[in-house]
């Protein structure tokens, strides 16, 4: 314990700041979490319901096709290169201009991102046969004209989810940088909720029934962008949207935009390229990949995206007020927190991979060999969760200092390094070979963004790593050796039925998580190490 002691008197953050009194990242974080996770939930939900309805087919992955190009632009534009230049110039504002200069600028931000998003999206719906081509060119080769006009179709009800979805992740910058985490952690359920309700009722009334989706998806664009508008009004900042590109602040946003479009999202254009990739393979490869990535993305949102969400706020807020040392001590609590919690994440996915996806997907029409293919590009994503983890809380180091030219530089190194490994790897693996060149590219883009915040000095560690990483790898180990124990073969899980595949792998997370927090306690960590104020 003497080290954490050390740990804790080293790292004791900055008192001058009297708001964080009462709130601490570790609440924070438990907020985002929870709520991300009853999302989670509901998406695993909503994918078993479409796999049971729908199956993977030439239709289903016609959807993904027309649902991952909006969702992409959603990240790139919305809640990715928006988000990390919106916020710390809100921050900015709230630390340093009167309200009424705050008002103006959200009403020009409101203005100026609707409009544009407004614009890209009717752009979208005339040229979505062009589009449909472009991310799914094997499909053009191979002279798939129903693929082709099936997907077209949907992606002209799914691309104005952009406009909407855009909107939706600008109030909850506003409610983010307001330390008003729940609203916006809990929007993406109404996303599942209605579409399960366009799998179960819509579907059966329409002549194509997979279309259901589709509107399913417009309708949650629209449906989570009027949910935030009350809470807006609560903290007094409802929007009234005025055009203002001339503005300083709208120009500073832009300005941070434009190379953050790239580097915030390199690993989404890097599963886009995946799905390009995989038009070139059997039928079912877009649909195994885009399951496997859903179930990568359950602790990824929970942790990755929790932790980025009440970092970035956080960072912003402590470049603004001049303390370089605590905003070294945030990272430095997120940094540990992938630690303690992704590394048992992605050992727990890698080995449980086959028996989560028969127990949630198996079906008449998403069978044992399906389950099987999905296994393989599972594993290849979980290899590269702590990866991912990282790089959601060390680029926010970068655009909470308003650079984001630096992550663009080791964004373009990553995209590079993707392109080759896919090359290299898809032949001999075929689509997990694509998944884990996600993967190790993930690897080199978080380590040279840790590279440059230490260059950088933005960051210093504190004292105790050594001590919390042999815990850590003791207790991870303990975990894995139960499981590998346990676990049945797959060839038990996919014959037996879903009431015991359900109770078996509940009984597997439920013992491998208990063993390795009781490892880590018996190791000497305690709650309160993991709270931290900053």
């Amino acid at each position: 314990m003497r080290y954490l002691r050390e740990l804790a008197a080293r790292c004791h953050y900055n008192r001058r700041f009297p708001e964080d009194r009462a709130l601490s990242l570790l609440k924070s974080l438990s907020t985002v979490g929870g709520y991300t996770l009853l999302s989670r939930i509901l998406g695993f939900i909503r994918d078993l319901v479409m796999a049971q309805v729908f199956g993977a087919n030439a239709q289903t992955d016609a959807f993904f096709v027309a649902f991952k190009i909006p969702n992409f632009l959603r990240r790139l534009f919305a809640e990715g290169a928006f988000a990390t230049a919106f916020v710390p110039v809100l921050s900015e504002y709230r630390s340093r201009r009167e309200s009424r200069e705050l008002r103006d600028f959200v009403d020009h931000i409101a203005g100026s991102l609707g409009l544009v998003t407004l614009a890209v999206s009717l752009i979208g719906v005339v040229v979505a046969p062009l589009v449909v081509a472009l991310f799914a060119f094997g499909w053009v080769i191979d002279g798939e004209t129903e693929k082709l006009a099936l997907a077209t179709e949907m992606l002209r009800l799914t691309f104005p989810y952009l406009f909407f979805i855009s909107l939706t992740a600008f109030a909850g910058g506003i409610l983010n940088a307001h330390d008003r985490f729940a609203v916006p952690a809990f929007t993406p359920v109404l996303l599942n909720l209605c579409l399960i309700g366009a799998a179960l009722w819509l579907a059966p009334l329409m002549v194509q029934p997979i279309v259901a989706l589709a509107w399913g998806v417009l309708l949650a664009g629209f449906t989570q962008f009027v949910f935030q508008l009350p809470f807006l009004a609560q903290i007094k900042l409802m929007p009234r949207p005025r055009p203002g590109f001339h503005d300083p602040g709208v120009r500073r946003v832009l300005k941070l935009m434009v190379p953050a479009l790239f580097a915030v999202s390199v690993t989404q254009i890097n599963l886009l390229l995946d799905t390009v990739l995989a038009s070139f393979l059997v039928t079912g490869s877009i649909s195994w990949l885009y399951y496997s990535d859903r179930l990568m993305e359950f602790p990824l949102g929970i942790l990755g995206v929790g932790l980025a969400t009440v970092i970035l706020p956080r960072l912003s807020r402590r470049q603004a007020e001049a303390a370089p040392e605590a905003f070294s001590h945030t990272l430095d609590w997120g940094l540990r927190m992938t630690l303690i919690f992704g590394v048992p994440s992605a050992i727990g996915l890698i080995l449980l991979a086959g028996p989560i996806i028969a127990t949630l997907f198996q079906s008449s029409v998403f069978d044992a060999h399906d389950v099987a293919m999905a296994e393989r590009s599972l594993m290849a994503y979980a290899l590269g969760l702590q990866a991912f983890v990282l790089i959601k809380v060390l680029a926010p180091g970068f655009y909470a200092r308003q650079d984001t030219r630096t992550p663009v530089r080791i964004a373009v190194i990553a995209m590079a390094a993707n392109m080759l490994l896919n090359i290299a790897l898809i032949f001999p693996l075929k689509h997990a070979g694509l998944a884990l060149a996600t993967t190790l590219s993930a690897y080199l883009n978080a380590f040279l963004l840790f590279r440059g915040l230490k260059r950088d000095q933005a960051y210093t560690p504190c004292p105790g790593w050594i001590w919390l990483a042999s815990r850590v790898a003791i207790a991870a180990a303990a975990m894995a050796f139960l499981l590998l124990w346990l676990a049945p073969g797959l060839e038990q899980w996919v014959i037996a039925e879903r009431m015991q595949r359900v109770l078996w792998l509940g009984g597997l997370i439920l013992g491998g998580g208990l063993v390795y927090a009781l490892v880590l306690l018996a190791a000497g960590l305690r709650a309160r190490d993991l709270r931290a104020r900053a």
